[in-house]
């Protein structure tokens, strides 16, 4: 029987100040003032479309995304949360999280973020190198990125994330290296560090930079920082996430354990389950802000919704579950696709065979090699 797991919200904010050439998130490059307060109404008059999806439910965490979230004025962000709060179940103390691109943190901002709610911020760094953050195409250089870190530290801040990037154009090992030793200096609670990747629909995937690292460099660069980031205190619990102990983002923690989130903005995209209908719905919104703003409220904002096919649960599930290192529960996965183990009894025992699955009780669990060949093993469950 599939019963609904712990509930999230997403809030996607879509603007920034300039389009990366790697990105190929729903963003889009600010042109004049950008109208924060009728975004904020939007947002809420979507909320209260979607409400009856989740009557009644806790909201476990909150996460503003983009885009470039930390371009909203702190009264903005308060307004929206004090709306949210009205209208659904905050639990005590949920992690509240905010994006933050450097180039964009403002004197006396962080602490306003946290009078508003936000105890949790997400630094958009990718790397501390100003020539490679040049190649990147950021707005901010290496200064600007540990001065907003220390003013975000200063405003009271012990719980931040640092986002970093590895296998960039012309980068050397001891580069990459170099990078994560400016991280550890500024004490950060968790770091998310991945490879850079060309994205269809990316001026990168169009017209590929010069000098990226092959696939033996970077495979040498991941093991190597991950060996750095594991005697530095940072224990790896997802392919790209690494944290002190206790500090995991419970957010994306929801994500990777098939848990449901409420996705409200411009291109959000939402997985609410019904215990009641037996089925699991993926929602998501108009990407455009302008047509966002035009419609949000009303069925005209949805870009679409669809009822997940029972076949496709199995690798729906596994897509998210085999990217952490503890895998998951059978109770989990029974309780939140409404299969047993039967139905993923072939793919199991192919990746048992393989040495890419292991199997202790109740719990799946990648091995080493298999977390060198996730996506590989993810097919398996493919109907």
């Amino acid at each position: 029987m599939l019963i609904p797991p712990p509930l999230s919200l997403y809030v996607h904010l879509p603007w920034c100040v300039r389009k990366c050439p790697y990105c190929d998130f729903n963003s889009h490059a600010a042109k004049g003032a950008l109208p924060f307060d009728d975004y904020v109404d939007a947002l809420i008059r979507d909320l209260d479309f979607d409400l009856p999806l989740v009557w009644g439910r806790v909201v476990h965490s909150v996460f503003f995304g983009g885009g470039t979230p930390s371009l909203f004025p702190p009264e903005a962000i308060d307004r929206f949360l004090q709306a949210a709060s009205a209208r659904l179940r905050f639990a005590p103390n949920l992690e509240i999280t905010l994006e933050a691109n450097p180039g964009t943190a403002e004197h006396g901002r962080f602490d306003r973020y946290r009078a508003a709610g936000v105890n949790r911020i997400s630094f958009g760094i990718q790397s501390f190198d100003d020539d490679a953050l040049g190649r990147l195409g950021r707005i901010h250089d290496s200064a600007e990125a540990e001065r907003a870190v220390r003013l975000a530290q200063d405003a009271g801040y012990d719980n931040f994330n640092i986002d970093l990037m590895y296998a960039l154009p012309q980068q050397t090992l001891a580069q990459a290296e170099a990078d994560l030793e400016r991280a550890f200096a500024l004490q950060p609670t968790h770091l998310s560090h991945y490879q850079l990747t060309l994205e269809p629909n990316t001026v990168f995937f169009a017209r590929p930079p010069r000098g990226i690292p092959d696939e033996d460099a970077a495979w040498d660069m991941q093991e190597h920082c991950q060996a750095l980031l594991a005697a530095a205190g940072y224990a790896q619990y997802e392919v790209s996430a690494y944290a002190r102990p206790g500090r995991q983002c419970a957010h994306n923690l929801n994500y990777w354990n098939f848990g449901d989130y409420l996705g409200i903005g411009a291109g959000a995209h939402g997985k609410i389950s019904s215990g009641a209908g037996q089925s699991i719905l993926r929602r998501w919104k108009l990407k455009h802000p302008q047509h966002y703003l035009a419609h949000a409220g009303s069925a005209q904002a949805i870009g679409g919704d669809e009822v997940l096919p029972v076949q496709r649960l199995p690798f729906e599930f596994m897509l998210n579950a085999l990217r952490l290192n503890d895998g998951f529960s059978l109770r989990d996965f029974q309780a939140r696709t409404g299969l047993g183990r039967g139905d993923i009894a072939p793919a199991l025992e192919r990746a048992i065979a393989n040495g890419w699955l292991q199997v202790a009780g109740d719990r799946v669990q990648p091995t080493e090699l298999g977390r060198r060949f996730t996506n590989d093993v993810i097919e398996l469950f493919l109907a």
